[in-house]
């Protein structure tokens, strides 16, 4: 293969108001339960181990909805825009 090819990576942009109705669903339950949501919501995208979020108000359930990949894309894209 070679040295200077770039794969593309390419996720739809359509979903960008439900993940984030979601991350501050996610974020707010945590965040209620005494958690440090930042942490627990990082531990989370690094692993895909949904032990990280707390079961309460659904928020589990809520996560695993999110594709991580498209995840990741939207978190980059908001950060780089602001």
């Amino acid at each position: 293969m070679d040295s200077d090819y770039t794969r593309k990576f390419q996720v739809p942009q359509e979903r960008s108001s439900e993940m984030k109705a979601i991350l501050m669903s996610v974020y707010a339950s945590l965040k209620e339960k005494g958690y440090n949501p930042i942490n627990q919501i990082v531990g989370y995208i690094l692993s895909e181990d949904p032990t990280y979020i707390t079961n309460y108000n659904n928020a589990r359930t809520l996560i695993r909805k999110l594709d991580r990949d498209e995840l990741l894309q939207e978190l980059v894209r908001q950060y780089l825009s602001n």
